[in-house]
């Protein structure tokens, strides 16, 4: 079975409305073989993303970059996991009043520099969420997992 780890900074009604349609599309009925496990950005350890096969990042954009609790999980398991996840797909998710820029530039930069592989499209989210933004969310975890399928 292969896993994909969630890692994610949901403090706001919005972002944990994404974070549970995510959730839901990573684990739909018809993608077998992929475990998903979900972690708060502060609760996230090197082990966790040590044994994950596919990552999914969720964040606010906060003065125009990614939350402090989604940067402390990377400035943690950076260096420890450099060589270990080359390749590995991931997904993104940024949800904001009204600028996500930033805080996309940010975990891509860092994901780049982990050699990870984006598979999706980066869902930005500007303000309120609704039905068809909890679709695409539902749409980006469902490609995550799917990805991993074996």
């Amino acid at each position: 079975m292969t896993t994909l780890l969630v890692v994610h900074h949901t403090p706001s009604p919005g972002t944990r409305e994404l974070l549970e349609a995510v959730v839901q599309g990573a684990r739909d009925p018809e993608i077998t073989g992929v475990q998903t496990v979900v972690r708060p950005a502060l609760a996230a350890t090197i082990s966790d993303a040590l044994e994950a096969d596919g990552f999914l990042f969720g964040t606010t954009a906060n003065f125009g970059y990614m939350s402090g609790a989604l940067k402390h999980f990377f400035d943690t398991v950076y260096y420890p996991i450099l060589d270990h996840v080359a390749g590995r797909p991931y997904g993104l998710w940024v949800h904001g009043n009204n600028d996500t820029a930033g805080a996309v530039v940010a975990v891509e930069r860092l994901a780049t520099g982990l050699s990870l592989t984006r598979v999706a499209d980066v869902l930005e989210v500007a303000g309120g969420v609704d039905a068809a933004v909890r679709a695409r969310a539902y749409e980006l975890g469902g490609t995550l997992a799917a990805t991993l399928m074996e």
